[in-house]
């Protein structure tokens, strides 16, 4: 798919310097040049600035909001303005705490004390749109790695709490020696179709209305083509013939690398788990322009910025080449 990376969080070209990890002088002179910036990550949300949340919410690494820091930051890479890095400062406590805070959804935003109104800690979900490729796969690295660190923190071998490293992008245990890496979840998630219509469903606790691609996790010593014959079959009772790559994109809800395919189906009688899915329908070409077009009573559209959405809207301008 020749367009494959000018999906949302895809693209950008950021030069992560992966020799410097292991260097911790190199490290610490990039930490304390003029140019370093640190974007705070609070509980799995972003800084952003700007009335329309466009922009990451970078700070010098010595502003006061890093106080709260228990980690030392994780290195990013290098942008064209300078070396940038991301702290989790998850201990801090705002007066009051949502309670949507870890919904599918958390729409509430927090303003920290010491920074000015127009930088809010907010949903990556909500803001993804609107960040400039470079900032979204910034942000989108930022929040994923600082999440495997808030759940990683001890021995998968022996249970001893373990130190970072590698600039952020490894925990060693201290006790056992055993290094941990980030971890990364492949999915599959799958543009099934045929003829002329296209296989989308539903999760439970989804909005009302909405509709997306099938999607699964790849399990062990399983091929991606195979995870999308099984998983459409698992959800939907669809059996799938020819199955090609198209795109992929980095999800960081919380680690998951999606791989987008085309899939034929061999027939169209749907049976579903319901186990798995709350429902899975067919939608012509023609009903998911008019969901697109945002003209239907029933069905609501793939969230912007996802890849589910970045597929059906390619499968409907006949651009999946």
């Amino acid at each position: 798919m020749r367009i494959a990376e000018t999906v949302t969080f895809g693209g950008s070209g950021l030069n992560r310097v992966a020799e410097l990890r292991g260097e911790p002088d190199q490290i610490a002179r990039l930490l304390a040049g003029d140019t370093a910036r640190a974007l705070p990550i609070w509980r799995g949300k972003p800084l952003f600035s700007g009335e329309d949340r466009d922009t990451p919410g970078w700070l010098e690494v010595g502003h006061k909001v890093f106080d709260d820091a228990r980690e030392q930051p994780v290195f990013l890479g290098l942008d064209e303005e300078g070396p940038r890095f991301a702290y989790d400062i998850s201990a801090w406590e705002p007066e009051e705490m949502p309670d949507t805070l870890g919904a599918f959804f958390d729409p509430s935003q927090q303003m920290h004390p010491a920074l000015p109104k127009t930088h809010v800690f907010a949903e990556l979900r909500g803001t993804m749109t609107r960040l400039t490729p470079r900032g979204a796969e910034l942000v989108a690295t930022a929040k994923a790695i600082t999440g495997w660190h808030g759940t990683h923190g001890f021995c998968a071998r022996c249970g001893t709490k373990t130190l970072i490293a590698m600039a952020g992008w490894q925990r060693d245990c201290p006790d056992c020696r055993a290094h941990h890496f980030p971890r990364t979840d492949p999915v599959v998630i799958m543009l099934i179709t045929r003829g002329n219509s296209v296989l989308v469903g539903r999760s439970p606790g989804w909005p009302d209305g909405m509709y997306s691609l099938l999607a699964g996790f790849v399990e062990p010593g399983e091929t991606i083509e195979a995870a999308v014959r099984r998983e459409t079959f698992e959800e939907a009772g669809i059996r799938v013939g020819a199955v090609r790559y198209l795109a992929s994109q980095p999800w960081p809800f919380p680690s998951s690398l999606m791989f987008g395919c085309h899939g034929e189906a061999l027939a169209s009688a749907i049976e579903i788990d319901p186990n798995e899915i709350d429902d899975a329908i067919w939608v012509s070409r023609e009903e998911m322009m008019d969901v697109f077009a945002g003209n239907s009573e029933t069905i609501k559209p793939a969230r912007k910025g996802a890849i589910a959405h970045f597929l059906l809207r390619n499968w409907l301008a006949d651009r999946l080449d």
